[in-house]
């Protein structure tokens, strides 16, 4: 046979081989969703035993790792049925939602999914075992399918633990940040702890939101919980005030320490466009004559 023929027959070959992989997926999966279903009560319980020895899912109790085991493996298996994955990755983002306040970690989600993996391959291999080129296709058709289901269900659950990563992480930027209506037209910003970029950005969001919702007039920034800022953070303090008042609102900067002070002159920023008081209560007072409290009324009420 010469070298034509033998890459052809090899071609052939592989092109025979592939074409029975693909008809094997068409006829033994519908085979493999069968016994899974008329097994379906056994193997469930050997999975669900298998994740208690692995110690896994140990912030649930028993009776809900039985139900959430029982809804993953009819989706497992529904996606074998029909080569789907959206309804699982609906109950993943679902089942997600509802184990991640539980403090369940990533590794066991994707733990008990290689397990349940693991348990159905091996009644397929007590299954076809006596027929070794059988079980070699029944593998192969397997295989792929729950290959793709383990990583649809990683990839969800890690999404959706992104998703509220950074969910926590706005509420936590928010409380470290409140926007707090002192009376009619006032707001207070008291800021604590370390001030970045992104902290500011996150403030700027907040305080023009406030100024909105509150219709206020008149802000007070306190900075007295700020050890330190930098020029980024100075500049786009001067940015929110800028802000502010496109939206309305004058803003009095309370608080600043000697050595914020001396970097905003250091750094050369615009003071022009900062009204400072010295403390909280001076900037209250300020506030107050501004929106004319002070004459007992607010500023704009009709006289007597």
């Amino acid at each position: 046979m010469t070298s034509d023929q033998q890459g052809s027959a090899t071609g052939g070959s592989r092109a025979g081989t592939a074409e029975q992989v693909l008809g094997d997926e068409d006829v033994l999966l519908p085979e493999l969703v069968a016994h899974l279903r008329e097994h379906r009560t056994r193997l469930r319980q050997q999975w669900a035993t298998r994740i208690g020895e692995a110690h896994l899912l140990q912030a649930m109790t028993s009776q809900e790792v039985m139900a959430e085991t029982t809804s993953v493996y009819d989706n497992y298996v529904e996606v074998l049925e029909t080569g789907s994955v959206e309804a699982l990755q609906r109950y993943a983002r679902d089942l997600s939602e509802r184990i991640i306040p539980r403090g369940v970690e990533t590794h066991e989600v994707v733990g008990i999914v290689l397990l349940l993996r693991d348990v159905l391959a091996r009644s397929l291999f007590e299954k076809y075992q006596r027929d070794v080129d059988l079980l070699n296709r029944v593998l192969d058709a397997y295989e792929p399918a729950a290959n793709r289901i383990a990583n649809t269900v990683a990839v969800s659950f890690v999404d959706e633990r992104e998703r509220v990563i950074r969910q926590q992480q706005d509420a936590i930027l928010e409380l470290s940040t409140p926007v707090l209506p002192v009376r009619e037209r006032l707001l207070i910003l008291p800021i604590i702890g370390v001030l970045d970029s992104e902290r500011a950005r996150q403030l700027t969001v907040q305080l023009l939101n406030g100024i909105r919702r509150h219709r206020a007039r008149v802000v007070v920034i306190d900075i007295t919980g700020v050890p330190t800022i930098d020029e980024t953070v100075a500049n786009h303090l001067v940015q929110t005030v800028d802000a502010s008042r496109l939206m309305g609102a004058d803003v009095i900067i309370t608080g600043l320490s000697p050595d914020i002070a001396q970097t905003l002159v250091t750094i050369g920023v615009d003071l022009s466009k900062m009204d400072t008081v010295g403390d909280l209560q001076g900037g209250l007072e300020e506030a107050e004559r501004m929106l004319g409290y002070a004459s007992g009324r607010p500023d704009g009420a009709a006289g007597p």
